[in-house]
């Protein structure tokens, strides 16, 4: 039997609607092909990515250039899993580029961070990638004040130098 899926989402929440989004994508089966953490004497330590981190840090930036409203604004991609702070603007314009929208329609943030897992897996399929990169789904968070989008933006900055206490560490 099938396990069933735990939905993550807020009910009856648009998320289309201006405000900040932290997100959380994972690898399928937890490989490390994004990035490596590597440090440097007393230099902190930081992901140095590989040829898949690169191609998702590109996708995940094309997402400012598809959707006019959207700007990434902080991120960390992890051996892993990728953190990143979405902001969505006040415009109210639909998607420009790649027709992936009707101009007058409003993509959610699932919609963009679909669109960037399944781009990103298509690049990185090309470049060799075997199997899946992406799980399904991924975790959201809607920040809600100042303090909690300190906190998401700290949790992503230090992300790195507590790698080996990860969670998604394998």
């Amino acid at each position: 039997m099938m396990e069933t899926r735990k939905h993550t989402r807020l009910k009856d929440y648009d998320y289309s609607q201006p405000g900040a989004y932290y997100i959380t994508v994972c690898v399928k089966n937890r490989r490390s092909i994004l990035s490596a953490i590597v440090g440097r004497g007393l230099a902190p330590a930081v992901p140095e990515l590989s040829s898949y981190g690169m191609i998702v840090k590109e996708e995940l930036f094309n997402l400012e250039k598809r959707y006019d409203y959207i700007k990434v604004d902080r991120y960390v991609i992890m051996p892993n899993h990728v953190h990143v702070i979405l902001i969505l603007g006040e415009k109210t314009a639909g998607a420009v580029g790649r027709g992936l929208a009707p101009a007058d329609s409003r993509p959610t943030v699932c919609d963009a961070v679909c669109a960037w897992k399944s781009l990103s897996a298509a690049r990185c399929r090309k470049q060799n990638l075997q199997g899946a990169l992406w799980q399904t789904s991924f975790y959201d968070h809607v920040i809600r004040d100042e303090q909690d989008y300190i906190i998401r933006a700290e949790y992503i900055e230090n992300n790195p130098a507590r790698w080996a206490e990860d969670e998604y560490y394998s």
